[in-house]
């Protein structure tokens, strides 16, 4: 990977965008406290001191020797059918008030969006406040799952203990969390040096069951100083499950604890009979960004195969037809497997070519998001396929899991 310094970029008005060095960090967790939470100066620290990830992965705007504006860039994966996209992810960005207005996060944005294509990231993934990240190719995606409340969680069994995770339990939870997100199709793992950064912060908490001094239960929670949120949770089977939600609510200040949901999940399944139902949910949706859609489909090309193949579809000596309007991509469907992308010029009538539409800033949905091409063309007037038995084998509706940095609110 290329985490060598960045040249300096001189912006308008004399101010400078360039690489931090260890004589901002003052600065800039002085910015990051006054403009987000406290706990972003621990987070940032956190981040880049990490050998991981170092200052390399973190760029500010100066005036003079005033740090004004910064942003980080985080490496992480978004896993789809077995294939790995390597992914960034932008965070920690914050600007002086009297400085907004004059296009500096656009510049900290593209910067970041630079570093990542140096360091061979497909796609960059991200959960940000609402609509803000799309001004910078960002798009609504993979479902954020729903905050539930719960009630009447009985005693544990008392066969086991929950304890504060410690550095040694990594091994522990990151198998537990593989074996959660195994039921999903686009997941985003922890990177190793996340839970690093985790075990140190202090915005959240991590936890772990143990029985007959083995891990079969994990979580992470906010702390239990107001309402407490329960999330992240794993667990080996049904019983750990249920002690590790008694475990939790006995920490949590009476009737406070919420949970992230993961339907499908070992404790998903064992606490639905606990969760309070909620008749009413807005959208909530995890951002993904594709800065090159032929790099992102020459990627999936094995996965389209098997979705192909599992649908019994041949369509040998023809080329799949994708078109962004802007601009199409055409996927050859040969003997052996699929082709090389080639990208052509606009095509506003894919059709004619039996072929599918789908507006570019609909494309992070269509490839990772709960619709398939099939309820996206419900919703999306120009979202549709000409041959709608192959692109919906092509394009089908996802499930979600992401373990991002930071919790859903």
């Amino acid at each position: 990977m290329n985490r060598g310094h960045s040249v300096p970029v001189s912006l308008a008005e004399g101010l400078v965008l360039r690489q931090a060095v260890p004589a901002d960090l003052d600065q800039i967790g002085a910015l990051l406290s006054e403009r987000g939470e406290p706990d972003d100066a621990i987070d940032h620290r956190l981040v880049v001191t990490d050998p991981d990830a170092g200052l390399s992965s973190c760029a500010v705007v100066v005036d003079g020797d005033r740090v004004v504006s910064t942003a980080t860039l985080l490496d992480e994966e978004v896993w789809i059918g077995g294939i790995r996209l390597p992914a960034g992810q932008v965070e920690l960005v914050a600007t002086a008030g009297e400085y907004e207005g004059r296009g500096l996060v656009r510049a900290l944005m593209d910067w970041a969006h630079e570093r990542s294509a140096a360091r061979g990231h497909i796609v960059q993934a991200m959960i940000g406040i609402p609509y803000f990240y799309r001004l910078f190719g960002y798009e609504y995606a993979i479902d954020i799952p729903p905050t539930l409340n719960v009630n009447a969680v009985p005693p544990g069994s008392g066969t086991a203990t929950l304890r504060a995770a410690r550095p040694s339990d990594i091994p522990s939870m990151a198998a537990l969390q593989a074996s959660a997100q195994s039921a999903f199709d686009v997941t985003m793992p922890r990177s190793a040096a996340c839970w690093r950064w985790l075990l140190d912060h202090e915005s959240s908490n991590l936890w772990v069951l143990e029985r007959a001094d083995t891990v079969v239960a994990t979580a992470r929670t906010t702390p239990p100083d107001g309402e407490m949120l329960l999330a992240e949770a794993a667990a080996r089977d049904e019983a750990a499950a249920r002690d590790l939600l008694s475990g939790i609510a006995a920490l949590a200040p009476d009737d406070t604890l919420r949970i992230v949901h993961r339907a499908g999940t070992v404790t998903g399944d064992a606490w639905q009979e606990f969760i309070v139902p909620e008749p009413h949910r807005g959208a909530e949706q995890y951002y993904i960004r594709v800065p090159d859609v032929a790099a992102l489909l020459d990627r999936m090309r094995p996965l389209f195969r098997q979705r192909l193949s599992e649908a019994g579809i041949d369509r040998t000596g023809h080329d799949i037809v994708i078109s962004t309007f802007g601009a199409h991509h055409r996927i050859p469907v040969l003997a052996d497997g699929l082709g090389e992308v080639v990208t052509g010029g606009p095509m506003q009538s894919p059709g004619v070519a039996g072929g599918a539409g789908v507006a570019p800033d609909h494309l992070a949905a269509l490839l990772f998001g709960p619709h398939g091409i099939q309820g996206l063309n419900r919703i999306r007037p120009d979202v549709y396929a000409a041959d709608e038995e192959l692109f919906e084998a092509l394009f089908p509706p996802l499930t979600g899991d992401v373990l991002s940095y930071y919790l859903p609110n």
